[in-house]
């Protein structure tokens, strides 16, 4: 509020853009209907029937995460987690299903909106190690929400302290998913238990795991505070490692001298440039929109304006429903335009780093909206898609006499096995 926002230039400034929800972020039909009730005098009750409506229709979890993201233990799926790539599981603390501020185009709303059914969020620290020694092939372990960082570091410390059964043969990365060092990055420094914090990154190293900070930057204004750089040194001192991330929205960081600035600034201050993300299709996602030509435009001038050390970012990128999905080029092949496209990450190791093409569709901001070129009917990897789903359903029916031994409070028992 005081130090990010260039009040002279509201509402264009970009930083209000991010965090002052705008009456555009509504379809026009939507937003009509509610000032007509307010004008009214409707009830409460009656404007909040409404609401919920207008959030049904707003895709609450993109790439059928309720779907298919959540593992299994025993018939029972475990709601605090998610499991879609085979080496990383999010796990989302019940305590921290909150954040400093909300971005307006956060592809988490629906952990905020204050329907339940919609939540991922996770009561019990002793289940991530139970599904962990079930899952040797999980590297890396992902605390995200919300904001894991909004906890009390005694909350989040039971989530730490349940690893230590895992030993040192099962290594892990201890990803931390955060806004926290662009909106309060006092919660490192002055905060009453930030040296609390700083002790408790210190102990994941000492058990033998890296520390890393997930930091999620949308402008290059976020890192130009002192305190933020103070941040960042004593995240490091304390063995994290900081790698930085965002996504691309239109009337907040469209361009691509923002990008530029911010990737050189990360790269200054010691943290790696990560990711470019293509907004997700959920929420305001019409106010948000940027097309995929435009966004792989942007993402070529911004790459093209830093050193190689910048060029650790890999972008734009969509998180969608069979995986992390980027543009990689637009091309002429066969008399035929197209969007030359690769699977960073996906649901079957096998498609990753594959190649492939979409029809050139100058518009389309999103995978669902891109049809296969050159002739092909589907993607190549769509049948394995449709075995994943149905193999996902079967996972959901336990073994034979599985319910009988189960821990009600956890979900614990005879894991099933990870779909891949």
């Amino acid at each position: 509020m005081n130090e990010l926002i260039d009040w002279d230039n509201v509402p264009e400034d970009p930083i209000f853009q991010l965090t002052f929800p705008q009456p555009n972020m509504l379809p026009e039909a939507n937003l009509s209907r509610l000032l007509d009730m307010d004008h009214a005098g409707k009830s409460i009750a009656a404007v909040d029937r409404e609401v919920r409506r207008i959030q049904r229709e707003m895709n609450p979890h993109p790439a059928r995460q309720m779907e298919l993201n959540v593992p299994v233990m025993d018939g029972r799926r475990l709601e605090g987690l998610q499991h879609k790539y085979k080496e990383t599981v999010l796990v989302f603390p019940r305590q921290g299903q909150t954040c400093h501020a909300f971005c307006t185009y956060c592809f988490r709303w629906a952990q905020f909106c204050g329907i339940e059914k919609l939540h991922f969020a996770c009561n019990d620290p002793l289940v991530l190690p139970r599904y962990l020694k079930a899952h040797p092939e999980v590297t890396d372990v992902l605390f995200t929400g919300g904001d894991p960082m909004v906890m009390r570091a005694k909350v989040l410390r039971p989530y730490i302290n349940a690893l230590r059964g895992l030993g040192t043969d099962h290594p892990l990365t201890i990803r931390f998913g955060t806004k926290a060092l662009a909106y309060w990055p006092y919660r490192f420094l002055t905060d009453r238990d930030a040296g609390e914090l700083m002790e408790l990154f210190e102990d994941i190293a000492a058990l033998g795991h890296q520390p890393a900070v997930m930091a999620h930057f949308s402008h290059d204004r976020e890192l130009e505070t002192p305190a933020v750089e103070q941040a960042m040194r004593r995240l490091q001192s304390a063995g994290a490692v900081i790698r930085c991330q965002g996504p691309l929205v239109r009337h907040v960081n469209d361009d691509a001298g923002t990008w530029a600035r911010m990737w050189r600034r990360q790269v200054r201050l010691g943290a790696i440039p990560y990711y470019m993300f293509i907004a997700r299709n959920t929420g305001p996602k019409a106010y948000f929109r940027v097309p995929l030509a435009q966004a792989y435009r942007i993402f070529s001038e911004a790459y093209g304006q830093v050193s190689g050390l910048c060029r650790t970012v890999r972008g734009p990128s969509m998180s969608a429903t069979p995986g992390k999905i980027a543009v990689q080029g637009i091309a002429e092949l066969l008399s035929e335009k197209v969007f030359v496209l690769k699977f960073i990450q996906a649901r079957d190791p096998s498609w990753v780093n594959r190649v492939f093409f979409a029809r050139y569709a100058p518009d389309a901001a999103w995978f669902d909206e891109l049809e296969p070129a050159l002739g092909d009917k589907k993607f190549f990897f769509e049948s394995g898609l449709d075995r994943i789903t149905a193999e996902k359903a079967m996972d959901l029916v336990p073994p034979p006499g599985a319910l009988s031994g189960m821990n009600d409070r956890t979900g614990s028992g005879t894991p099933l096995r990870w779909v891949h």
